[in-house]
């Protein structure tokens, strides 16, 4: 039982933070001997596509419009595409005042994959740049992102997302700005050494050569595309200066029920991968894609709650002070969780329990979204989180 107690702990530490200094003393290591690659100022820029697809933003699609007619690219090298399929508001007619976008839109809705599916024939650039349609992208989001292209060994490439946190943030503002700073750490870290293991669909680009069709009951389309990729032996770029930015979900129980889906979707990945997970055919992007990816979508949640367990019985059995201590901070831990549990319903704001309370509900997702997926409950039509 003291095994297992502590093999557990030894998981649940390395998964969240123990990777991260792995991922740092690998890449102090890796820089005593290889050179970074170095891009080539004034280079040719590729001809690019924009792809959009949007359902139901008939509030935002203006801006989102606004925003990516402005960005910082040679006009006659760019092609913008927005599907809206499905959209039952404004939406489909706002895009269609505009001559320099390329418009697809049918009533049906079959989710976001086959909405990319369908756009896909239609697209001339050498380079394809997928952006969500509530994210607003850096004027030098695309230039950032080719500039990676320059090396034949990347075949996608991911930008940033950036959470726009108010001071009066509740726990979902904090706790997704806080994760997604960590997580932002890891993905530069995971390129630097040698690839990212995924992309997010806020922004990420691949060449459009390199497109493999995704099953249309595909959850998390913008990962599984760039990991396919990646599983034909091309790397996954990871560019800060392209960025995403988005306000939060509007409250927790908005972003429980994104982080539910994305947990679904990524049990999902996790068996259709089976390339990225052999170590025989890759061994540092199996490393990296286990470490980052595969324990926190499968193992860890479950094992956060037999270490408290296991942790609790040897205590009171043995007796034994360190297992104690051990236990009360746990113990402790999910207090101040409970705690920002209550403060959010009432609407007191207090960012130290925002923490332990968003951990817990990350953690929550997995195990939920888990279920969900054995129980075919998760469509793969995506559903829009509110937003503050």
């Amino acid at each position: 039982m003291i095994i297992l107690f502590w093999i557990s702990i030894f998981l649940i530490v390395y998964t969240f933070v123990g990777y991260g200094f792995v991922l740092y003393l690998l890449l102090k290591l890796k820089n005593l001997f290889v050179k970074p690659f170095s891009f080539e100022k004034g280079k040719d820029l590729p001809t690019v596509t924009l792809l959009v697809a949007a359902y139901n933003e008939a509030e935002l699609i203006e801006e989102k419009i606004k925003n990516t007619l402005a960005l910082n690219y040679p006009k006659d090298k760019i092609q913008f595409i927005f599907t809206t399929d499905g959209s039952s508001d404004s939406t489909p007619d706002q895009v269609r005042k505009y001559s320099e976008i390329t418009l697809l839109h049918i009533d049906a809705r079959e989710g976001k994959m086959a909405a990319i599916k369908r756009a896909i024939p239609f697209i001339t650039g050498e380079v394809t740049v997928f952006t969500d349609a509530n994210t607003f992208l850096n004027k030098d989001a695309i230039v950032e992102l080719v500039k990676h292209y320059q090396n034949p060994k990347v075949g996608a490439v991911a930008g940033e997302k950036r959470i726009l946190v108010p001071e009066t943030a509740d726990a979902s503002s904090a706790g997704e700005g806080f994760y997604w700073k960590y997580e932002s750490l890891l993905k530069k870290w995971d390129y630097n050494l040698y690839s990212g293991v995924g992309a997010a669909g806020e922004l990420f680009s691949i060449r459009t050569a390199l497109y493999q069709p995704v099953e249309s009951d595909t959850i998390i389309d913008d990962h599984m595309i760039a990991m396919r990729i990646a599983e034909k032996g091309y790397i996954i770029a990871y560019e800060p200066n392209a960025y995403a930015m988005e306000t939060a979900s509007a409250d927790v129980k908005e972003e429980l029920k994104r982080k539910i889906r994305i947990a679904a979707g990524g049990i999902q990945s996790i068996l259709r991968l089976k390339k990225a997970a052999n170590p025989f055919h890759n061994p540092i992007f199996t490393f990296q894609y286990i470490s980052h990816r595969v324990l926190r979508w499968t193992i860890t949640p479950f094992l956060l709650i037999l270490a408290f367990v296991l942790n609790g019985i040897i205590a009171f059995k043995t007796g034994d002070l360190f297992y104690q201590v051990l236990f009360g901070l746990q113990v402790f831990f999910y207090l101040l969780s409970l705690i920002g549990l209550y403060f959010e319903n009432r609407n007191i704001r207090i960012k130290a329990l925002f923490i332990p309370y968003y951990f817990c509900v990350m953690n929550y997702a997995v195990i939920a979204g888990i279920i969900r997926y054995y129980k075919k409950n998760q469509s793969a039509a995506w559903e829009k989180s509110k937003r503050k």
